[in-house]
């Protein structure tokens, strides 16, 4: 319930309860003017305007005040039906009725509209027919119902409207949780990436400029000694300089992988394996079973799980080749094979390798399932797959 339902709701309310005592108290002054009664009812009426005026504001501060309300504003309404034996006056329950739906459970407020229907009755029955007290009592009740169900009508909405607004700041507060969380994983994948790129710059790249830097003190050492030899240093230079470039584009095609525009995961592992320094120190065949659809995000994790699968394979399986396995069909899987020396699962984890650490990781955020498998001499056999595997040690 919206601010314009409240506002809605509280004029309802006032207008009938304005409606009904002003209809009430001008019948009662037209009736009983100028007799005896007269006083009595209008001070009666008074006392009960007062009393009806005044529930809110002391309802709020005295938590125990309303039932006993409810007990003086009924006796009120009951005396002035004994003290002028006319029915109009009934048609003030309306009002409390709907305070009552306000402040008590609803069985509560049931029952004393039942009760004072019976009341009604047993007090019509002193003046009127039985069948015609029954109906004016029915009818004076059909009033409290109605009221008070749309009283209830309206509590039930303020309830559930503040019970959204509490889902709401929760909602938010998750929320909040979740970009900091999202965040936090970005700062940890780009720690991630530059730790594995200065690792890579470190076993590739700079020993290659390390190398460089000697055979050119070299060069300029036998330019005076022995110019002779000075062309195999050059030539040897030269050879290091393309390796360092390669490398440096190996590098850089990590970093960011055309794999949408031009083919997808596929060509990019094909583009990656012929460009790379793999096609001269790493023979890697690749098969392709299927032709499914993966997401751009799947491609990427498997693209970069097979440069660090392959980068272990040539940095520490001792062999010079190599097999990739992409099963593009449900269930969809990719394996990356040697038959090289093998190590020790255990030794590795306890060693806090990080090669094996970020193709899980990559895996986890793709939600594909991770899984190795190595032994000393026997090999190593790394699978992903879209539904989550075990983790296998041995």
């Amino acid at each position: 319930m919206n601010r314009s339902t409240e506002w809605l709701s509280k004029w309802i309310y006032l207008l009938a309860a304005s409606f009904y005592f002003m209809g009430v108290f001008l019948r009662s002054w037209l009736v009983y003017s100028g007799s005896p009664t007269n006083a009595r009812a209008m001070t009666l009426l008074l006392v009960w305007l007062a009393l009806a005026a005044s529930e809110s504001f002391i309802s709020h501060r005295r938590s125990g005040y309303f039932p006993f309300y409810l007990v003086i504003q009924t006796t009120l309404v009951f005396a002035l039906l004994s003290l002028t034996s006319s029915d109009f006056y009934a048609a003030l329950l309306v009002v409390p009725s709907m305070q009552a739906m306000l402040r008590l459970k609803t069985w509560i407020v049931a029952a004393w509209i039942g009760l004072c229907a019976v009341l009604m009755i047993l007090l019509f029955m002193q003046n009127y027919e039985t069948g015609e007290a029954i109906a004016l009592a029915l009818l004076n009740t059909a009033g409290s119902v109605f009221f008070s169900s749309y009283t209830l009508m309206m509590r039930r909405a303020q309830a559930a409207r503040e019970k959204n607004q509490a889902l709401a700041v929760d909602l938010a507060g998750a929320n909040d949780q979740l970009q900091e969380y999202s965040t936090q994983l970005e700062q940890l994948a780009v720690a991630r990436e530059r730790n594995r790129l200065a690792r890579d710059l470190h076993d590739s790249v700079t020993q290659t400029v390390f190398s460089m830097t000697l055979t050119s003190q070299s060069a300029l050492l036998l330019l005076e000694r022995n110019p002779g030899q000075v062309r195999s240093q050059l030539e040897r230079l030269y050879l290091l300089a393309r390796s360092a470039l390669t490398e440096m584009q190996a590098l850089i095609a990590e970093l960011k992988p055309d794999l949408g525009a031009r083919g997808g995961l596929e060509a990019a592992l094909r583009r990656y394996l012929a460009d790379s320094r793999f096609a001269e120190s790493l023979s890697v065949s690749l098969e392709v079973e299927g032709d499914g659809q993966l997401n751009a995000m799947e491609e990427l994790g498997l693209f970069h799980i097979a440069q660090e699968a392959l980068n272990n394979i040539l940095k520490h399986a001792g062999v010079s080749q190599a097999e990739i396995h992409l099963h593009l069909e449900m269930p969809f899987w990719m394996e990356i094979t040697d038959h090289g020396q093998g190590f020790s699962l255990q030794q590795v984890q306890q060693s806090g390798k990080v090669g094996l650490a970020s193709m899980r990781e990559r895996a986890g955020e793709i939600g594909w399932g991770f899984q190795i498998s190595s032994d000393h001499g026997a090999g190593t056999c790394i699978r992903v797959e879209k539904s989550p595997l075990r983790e296998v040690q041995g």
